[in-house]
């Protein structure tokens, strides 16, 4: 769940995120805030983003997983448009195949692409 921090490994989650976020901004990555919907400043917009549930399962699986493991994902709503960017980057930056079933699709992200 978005935001969550009940999970036994949520400092490594977190850590991981904080991590990946650094990684991204080195690759390019910059935050569309068009996809929060809360009328908030701009800097918590990109929290908000940051902590969007499939980048916490992301993290989740990055560090739970050996190298290389493809990560599987299952989310009931629909991926945003600025997970979507970000998770074709961290496929890249990382060499994992990151699956993700949303409530329309699945998403094969490889190699900074998604099929």
């Amino acid at each position: 769940m978005a935001g969550d921090v009940s999970h036994p490994l949520s400092d490594s989650i977190y850590m991981k995120l904080e991590e990946l976020s650094g990684r991204l901004k080195d690759a390019g990555y910059q935050p569309d805030t068009n996809y929060v919907l809360h009328d908030v400043e701009d800097e918590h917009k990109e929290a908000i983003l940051s902590r969007h549930s499939e980048r916490l399962a992301i993290a989740f699986g990055l560090i739970a997983t050996p190298p290389g493991i493809p990560i599987q994902i299952v989310k009931n709503l629909r991926v945003c448009g600025d997970c979507h960017t970000v998770i074709k980057l961290i496929s890249k930056i990382e060499g994992r195949q990151i699956v993700v079933r949303d409530s329309n699709r699945f998403h094969h992200f490889k190699g900074g692409l998604c099929s």
